[in-house]
């Protein structure tokens, strides 16, 4: 154990602490708590301001490097008094060298840096963004947090009380170092991506070299299998529905549960954000099932949306993730009664229906869902050896130009089922197609290694409820077989991206069999 309380320090120096902080959450009182137990506490700025208006006794860095701030307070740490206080290893050597120079130790450093993710945030001109990159407080942080042998390093206000314990450990010491470098290395990634995304130079998102700031949020049991740790980690300071999502009722989550409910939570907004394209539709229900929706339905409330979805596929949905747009009453909640879910995420639930799901279906993972913000515009997978990067696709149908490139124009409600649809199909796994009628899939297909693979699946799946629906496909035709394949269950309109050689085969076989087409010039392969 590493002595640490009132006592002096090394030659009869009194302990001293260096505070200098941006977020100054509990700093004032913390300060009070360390001159009670004798130390002498320097600081800087408006730091230095706070603590002595409340009252405490402290001095300026200045009066101890005996230079004033300079250059608009860029330099005023940087300098031998400080870090040579700071670097010293408490040995002969050492303090035998500071004190001929004299310079006194600093055994603590409570540092936090200058706002600029903040400042970036809020869209503040780019000088305002380069004058709050901090030069001087990383230096002093990762100046302390190596010598953390003998100088406690804090950066975040949650651990100030561990310096007012009367013993700190050495193993305490080396994790509040480790946060200091993780906290300093996240600063300079974020530095990082703002240079990069404001150079001229590289306008694109994938800059040549990509650092991924990655924090622990939340332990599970396992990964995907029993036998695979797992663990479920933050982007930078981004938010996530799923990750930030308040759990109202049931068990934890699992790793599978984490990815599954990010999947339907995304095509769940995707469709509610078409809310004005789907009228009389304003709740959206969306089942998964190991990544894949399952079940898909939009309808005027959320119970009925969410039976919709459940007697799509009645089989895959049991075990299944469901997320819904509106919030979840008493009625919607007993309405979930007979089927067995993994997870239930919505935007809101109201306390009796929690109150239900907590005593009727205790293992269910019941979650209300926290706004996205921040989110990263990057899908990184992950290789052997490496990733692969690229720009999420978050194409929406207003971006596209359907065209319809058949002698038959689809009808109103057509219209409506395949924008419902090419929604759902842009969110399944390839080879992709769905069936969709009325608002509800009747049959999907989805991870075939052909595309006539995925259609005969998706058909087999709707049974009779194939007649008269749509259909969509997440990439082109190589040939005329899904039309054809289509035209014999009854489907009466097709969505596709096009741009295959044989394109006039198959909208000749459209025309044959009196279907219509539309292309919509844009591929979703989702792998």
């Amino acid at each position: 154990m590493t002595q640490h309380g009132t006592q002096t320090g090394t030659q009869g120096r009194s302990r001293r602490a260096l505070i200098s902080v941006s977020d100054k959450t509990g700093v004032v009182e913390f300060a009070r708590q360390l001159e009670a137990r004798g130390w002498e506490i320097l600081s800087t700025g408006g730091t230095y301001q706070s603590i002595v208006q409340a009252g405490i006794k402290a001095r300026q860095v200045s009066d101890v490097t005996g230079f004033p701030e300079m250059l608009d307070g860029r330099v005023k740490t940087l300098h031998p008094a400080v870090h040579g206080g700071i670097l010293a290893v408490r040995e002969p050597g050492h303090l035998g060298q500071l004190e001929a120079h004299g310079i006194g130790t600093i055994d603590l450093v409570c540092v936090n840096l200058y706002p600029f993710r903040e400042t970036v945030a809020r869209g503040a001109p780019d000088a305002d963004v380069i004058e709050n990159i901090d030069i001087g407080g990383p230096a002093m942080i990762r100046s302390a947090a190596k010598n953390h042998a003998g100088v406690l390093v804090l950066v975040d206000p949650a651990d100030y009380p561990v310096a007012l314990q009367d013993e700190v450990s050495d193993a305490e010491r080396r994790r509040l170092a480790a946060k200091a470098y993780r906290h300093t290395s996240e600063y300079d990634a974020a530095i990082t991506a703002y240079l990069t995304g404001a150079s001229d130079e590289l306008p694109t998102a994938l800059p040549g070299t990509l650092t991924l700031n990655l924090t622990r949020a939340a332990q599970v049991r396992y990964g995907e299998n029993p036998h695979q740790p797992g663990a479920i980690y933050r982007l930078g300071d981004a938010t996530g529905p799923v990750i930030d999502a308040q759990v109202v009722a049931g068990k934890p989550m699992s790793f599978n549960n984490y990815a599954d409910a990010d999947a339907a939570w995304a095509l769940c907004q995707e469709l509610a954000a078409q809310e004005s394209a789907l009228p009389g539709h304003a709740a959206v229900c969306v089942a998964v099932k190991h990544a894949n929706p399952c079940g898909v339905a939009v309808a005027a409330d959320v119970k009925t949306a969410w039976e919709r979805a459940r007697d799509a596929d009645t089989l895959s949905v049991f075990g299944g993730v469901v997320a819904v747009s509106q919030p979840v009453t008493l009625a919607t909640a007993q309405a979930t009664r007979g089927t067995f879910l993994e997870v239930l995420i919505a935007p809101e639930v109201t306390p009796d229906a929690a109150a239900w799901f907590a005593e009727k279906k205790p293992d269910l993972r019941v979650l209300v869902a926290a706004p996205a913000q921040g989110v990263s515009v990057l899908d990184v997978r992950p290789l052997t050896g490496g990733f692969a990067v690229q720009e999420r696709d978050a194409r929406p149908w207003d971006d596209l130009c359907p065209e319809v490139v058949t002698k038959r124009e689809p009808t109103e409600q057509e219209w409506l089922d395949l924008r419902f649809a090419w929604a759902t199909v842009k969110h399944a796994r390839s080879n992709a197609v769905v069936l969709a009628k009325d608002g509800v899939t009747v049959g999907l297909g989805a991870g075939a290694v052909s595309r006539i693979w995925a259609a005969e699946r998706a058909v087999a799946n709707a049974g009779d409820k194939a007649q008269g629906s749509v259909l969509a496909s997440e990439a082109f035709f190589p040939f005329d077989d899904v039309v054809r394949l289509a035209a014999s269950v009854g489907v009466k309109a097709i969505l596709q991206p096009g741009g295959a050689k044989r394109d006039p085969e198959v909208i000749a076989a459209c025309n044959e069999l009196g279907i219509s087409m539309v292309f919509t010039g844009s591929r979703h392969f989702k792998h």
